[in-house]
């Protein structure tokens, strides 16, 4: 199964810090790195890009691609989800 969401507040070094406390290994070891995050029988990639909101503010999109079985990415994505949406305060 592949799930991409996307995440509006948080950094991809947070992104990558999240999935790190739900069980998943940073490749290379570095959350300010790009590397995937992986896990026994899950993964995610992790990019960001800026966007535009209204005609002046601008606000960082993390996107996440999660890969695995249906039945573990639900539960990860749902934990995953809850700590980005706490992130922005």
């Amino acid at each position: 199964m592949h799930v991409e969401k996307s995440y509006r507040g948080i950094s991809e070094r947070l992104a990558r810090r999240y999935l790190s406390n739900l069980g998943g290994d940073i490749e290379g070891g570095d959350p300010e790195g790009d590397g995937d995050v992986l896990a026994d029988d899950w993964r995610a990639s992790v990019s960001s890009e800026k966007v535009k909101i209204g005609r002046s503010v601008t606000l960082t999109e993390v996107t996440v691609v999660f890969e695995g079985d249906e039945e573990t990415l639900d539960g990860v994505i749902e934990k995953f989800s809850q700590k980005a949406m706490r992130a922005g305060g």
